[in-house]
C-alpha cells in the first residue's frame, strides 16, 4: 500500500512541480515519473521497515 500511495503521491508532486517551472509535456511527464519512482521506492523501504519491526 505505501508502495502504490508513495507512487501517486510522487507523480502527483513531480507532475505539479514541473508545471510551475513553465515545463512542456515531456518535461511533466519525466518529473512525474522520476518523483513517483522514488516516492515509491521510499514506501518500500518503510513497508520493509514496518513488517520487520512488527516481527518481534
Amino acid at each position: 500500500m505505501f508502495v502504490i500511495g508513495g507512487f501517486l503521491v510522487g507523480a502527483i508532486a513531480g507532475g505539479l512541480r514541473a508545471r510551475a517551472r513553465g515545463g512542456k509535456t515531456a518535461d511533466i511527464l519525466q518529473y512525474a515519473f522520476v518523483h513517483g519512482l522514488i516516492f515509491a521506492v521510499m514506501g518500500l523501504f518503510l513497508t520493509i521497515y514496518l513488517d520487520r519491526m512488527m516481527r518481534v
